[in-house]
């Protein structure tokens, strides 16, 4: 509910950004927003904002906002009305779904966007097109961890809640960057530290979140696998594993130690040394609690579902699981990556998890939702639908994402979506995918509607409308209520995001008990929560796993390399990574005039040593290139990367576009594409400076 003080209201709602979920107030004057303030009421950032939170008021009115919808016609984009937008969306998707089929059609849901929005979103596309041809971005950044953890332990979501990190003896920290990519979670490193908790960082590349460590360990990029392997080989050499947890509450060790048993010396692969690796087992396996936490250099791999089965592994074996102060934790990137997922914003899952393939679950969803015939098959992937451009998929609706920038092999991408028949892009600004879309609709922005994101530790926050949206833009709930009516379907009669929340809830057994009015308490509730009277379940696995077996399941996982390795043509490795002062393609932190005065431009990091070689100045603007495109940036010489190692910003777009360079190969079990590894060779750029 919005507080009032004179002329000003402050309205209670949740950052846009990141996953940790912080709450904030939107400070409205007069009908417009004029600043934010940190909820000191929040448990999850205790009063305090980072830089893109205290200035995620700012995009809202930017003046280049979309307000009305918009119909290219002749190359050229004109005003229309909200009926001939949606009666043409819905009769060109009708049209190519009688010619074509349900494979015919693909819809992809952002992360940032309400769950109730992704919930009404994959209805529409299940219930009108019979398609399971429905993903959202979480598949390019955390789908390895709902498939890695859901094979691991039954459920695909972090363990714990970020504060009970407070409660760890020591803090393993593998391929995250937490200082700058989720800075109030970092916050409670910077807390625990203080406590006297030991901090363990693995990582690549020697990080703001790296500086904080007690033990710091570089490791060869994308060698993950052979790194945890053998660290638990030096835990059970040791005999510092949990052998009661494991003979209680396990199933498959035996299979575990016989590959690790390969793993003693991983050096030549790695690049640490044995004793290195045996002094972090025995620092992690000794103590009374310990908790995982990783991020995208974990999961953004070909290997990035084994990558996070390896992590449940470590966990299981020392019986980190299941306690506070314990678990694996998935740092979520953006606000709502946890919800889309749970939303059933996915190809082969209803919402809470439910699998299509499911002859129960399914026949259950026709019975509540009304309808007959929902897909059984696992749908295509947003990579998948790329590459299916003109091929399978003829149109495609493109909901709050911005592929042209985010999405890996950008020309690929380009190239795709002109081959389509038809493209719907709904998004608050034009961006550069939306240059390519036949109509384009305007939504509202976060503070422009009510609903909940779903943090990254599985919290439901409320968001709060503040202000309207501009000229004829609509909330995107409407967007979708309306285009269900153009298309003659029941089962859409909602007035509010509340309405959506509570179907959602009469078809999501995990969620059933989590209320609006349970969530107007500032800590709301963690799911499941299977009934009003429940309390919700801060920690999971507790007594049991998920599986079915309730039984966690080990598995001995071999490392194999990335798709792409460095060779004589193409020498160096790139990472990609994220900045503390910008967020996914700057759609939103560009228009911050703080935020983008700190950082306008792309960068790479590039070792001391190669920077020397090629004659590289540090600021001098360099060109990479690899077998897919190439990308210009501004040199930063330092030694916080390895030699033969690169790291660039992925926020940026045109020149500056990282994902020109990267590479579309998938996780067989996730369909992640590779975009934390690709192999690329660095030119001078003569006479820029």
């Amino acid at each position: 509910m919005a507080e009032t003080n004179g002329k000003l209201r402050y309205v209670p709602t949740t950052c846009p950004y990141c996953g940790v979920g912080c709450g904030l107030n939107l400070v409205v004057n007069d009908g417009k927003l004029v600043g934010v303030e940190p909820n000191k009421r929040s448990p999850i950032n205790e009063g305090k904002l980072c830089p893109k939170g205290a200035t995620c008021w700012e995009f809202v009115q930017s003046p280049d906002r979309l307000t009305k919808p918009l119909i290219k016609r002749n190359g050229k984009f004109e005003e229309a009305t909200w009926d001939e937008a949606l009666d043409l969306v819905a009769s060109k998707f009708k049209e190519i779904y009688e010619k074509y089929g349900p494979k015919s059609l693909g819809f992809q849901v952002s992360c940032r966007t309400p769950n109730e929005e992704c919930y009404i979103m994959q209805k529409l596309a299940r219930v009108a097109f019979k398609t399971n041809n429905i993903d959202n971005c979480a598949r390019i950044c955390h789908g390895p961890s709902v498939a890695g953890l859901s094979l691991s332990f039954g459920s695909g979501a972090a363990t714990n809640p970020f504060e009970d990190a407070l409660n760890a003896d020591v803090i393993f920290l593998i391929g995250a960057n937490t200082i700058e990519a989720h800075p109030l979670a970092g916050r409670r490193l910077v807390q625990a530290k203080k406590m006297g908790k030991k901090i363990i960082v693995c990582d690549p590349r020697y990080t703001p979140t790296a500086r904080l460590a007690d033990e710091y360990v570089r490791y060869n990029p994308s060698t993950n696998i052979a790194l945890i392997n053998s660290i638990m080989y030096w835990i059970i050499q040791q005999d510092l594993h949990d052998k009661e947890f494991i003979e209680k509450r396990t199933t498959g060790f035996e299979e575990l130690k016989k590959t690790v048993e390969k793993y003693a010396d991983v050096e030549s692969i790695t690049g640490v040394p044995t004793e290195r690796v045996k002094e972090i087992a025995r620092i992690y396996a000794s103590a009374k609690n310990a908790v995982i936490i990783y991020c995208l250099g974990i999961t953004e791999l070909t290997t990035g579902t084994d990558n996070v089965r390896s992590l449940g592994n470590l966990a299981m074996l020392t019986g980190n699981v299941g306690r506070p102060g314990t678990g694996v934790n998935p740092l979520r990137g953006q606000n709502n990556v946890q919800g889309a997922c749970d939303m059933g914003a996915y190809p082969n899952v209803f919402s809470g998890y439910q699998k299509c393939e499911d002859d129960a679950v399914r026949a259950r969803m026709e019975e509540l939702w009304g309808v007959t015939g929902l897909a059984k098959e696992y749908g295509a992937t947003l990579i998948e639908q790329i590459k299916q451009c003109g091929d399978q998929i003829k149109a495609m609706y493109i909901f709050a994402l911005n592929p042209v920038v985010s999405y890996p092999d950008s020309n690929l991408v380009m190239q795709s979506l002109e081959k389509l028949d038809f493209l719907v892009v709904q998004d608050i600004f034009m961006t550069e995918t939306a240059q390519y879309a036949d109509v384009i609709l305007p939504g509202a922005s976060f503070a422009e509607k009510d609903g909940t994101f779903t943090s990254g530790e599985r919290r439901v926050n409320r968001i709060r409308k503040a202000v309207e949206p501009p000229g004829d833009a609509k909330e995107d709930w409407q967007i979708f209520v309306e285009l269900a009516h153009k298309l003659g379907l029941n089962g859409f009669d909602f007035n509010s995001p509340e309405d959506i929340w509570n179907d959602m809830r009469r078809v999501t057994p995990s969620m059933a008990g989590i209320t609006y009015a349970r969530m107007e308490k500032p800590e709301s509730v963690h799911w499941p929560c299977p009934s009003e009277d429940h309390p919700g379940t801060p920690i999971l696995h507790r007594e049991k796993f998920a599986n079915p077996d309730g039984l966690g399941h080990f598995f001995g996982i071999e490392y194999r390399p990335p798709a792409e390795v460095a060779d004589e043509e193409y020498p160096f490795t790139l990472m990609t990574g994220r900045l503390l002062f910008h967020y996914h393609t700057r759609t939103q932190t560009g228009r911050a005039k703080i935020l983008h005065q700190e950082v306008p431009e792309a960068y790479v990091q590039i070792n001391t040593e190669d920077a020397a070689r090629l004659n590289i100045l540090n600021g001098e603007k360099i060109r990479l290139v690899s077998r897919r495109g190439q990308a210009e940036a501004l040199a930063r010489v330092t030694d916080e990367v390895g030699p033969g190692v690169l790291m660039m910003t992925m926020h940026f777009g045109g020149a500056g576009s990282v994902n020109q360079l990267t590479n579309t190969a998938l996780d067989p079990l996730s369909k992640m594409p590779e975009l934390k590894h690709s192999a690329v060779k660095v030119e001078k750029i003569t006479g820029v400076q």
